[in-house]
């Protein structure tokens, strides 16, 4: 666990920890987001992910199970139009809420470079960072204690 999270410390030193952006917009499903009033009640997991990503195969079924019981946004970088989305999405049975950032704006924004990462956010504030491969007890216990 010290070596994970030290290696999290290290491949989370690019994100900006004065002026976090903001992660909002509308889903492939149509429901508008915005992470910071989303969690201003609760802890919500971010999770920065790609279709093409094969650590994210791995991770994505754990994210929507925990999706089922806690708030979650997915953030699908450089993963093709909406279209291509939505069709993938049904193909694996995904349910969670997803925003294609096809242009891969908000991955630029937080300088995420790998995936997956995953964040946990509570009052707005960043609780939790992580990248890799993330177990769904490792993401129930950031939730837990975010």
């Amino acid at each position: 666990m010290v070596f994970s999270a030290g290696l999290d410390m290290w491949r989370g030193r690019d994100i900006p920890e004065d002026t976090l952006p903001g992660i909002s917009g509308i889903t492939l499903s149509g429901e508008s987001v915005d992470i910071a009033a989303l969690s201003s009640d609760q802890a919500v997991l971010v999770y920065f992910w790609g279709s093409w990503c094969p650590v994210c195969n791995l991770v994505s079924p754990a994210v929507d199970i925990l999706a089922t019981r806690y708030p979650v946004v997915t953030v699908a970088m450089n993963s093709g139009s909406d279209d291509k989305m939505v069709r993938y999405l049904k193909h694996k049975g995904y349910e969670f809420e997803v925003l294609n950032d096809s242009s891969n704006s908000i991955a630029k924004a937080w300088s995420v470079q790998l995936t997956p990462t995953i964040m946990v956010f509570k009052d707005g504030e960043l609780k939790h960072y992580t990248t890799g491969f993330t177990s769904l007890p490792g993401m129930w216990w950031r939730m837990l204690f975010a």
